[in-house]
């Protein structure tokens, strides 16, 4: 669950940043889906540190 809340967040972060730059519509897919592909790794670390505390 944190994983893909983590990519739907990093692909809206992504997508505004390059609207609010005056990218196109190739820039802002291109930095939806590296905020996406990041912060989904982000997310896959963070699953594992909670899956190993509890």
């Amino acid at each position: 669950m944190i994983v893909i809340a983590a990519v739907l967040i990093g692909a809206i972060w992504g997508y505004r940043k390059a609207a609010r730059a005056g990218g196109n519509g190739f820039d802002k897919a291109q930095y939806a889906a590296v905020h996406a592909i990041a912060l989904g790794a982000l997310g896959v670390i963070v699953t594992i540190l909670i899956d190993r505390a509890i």
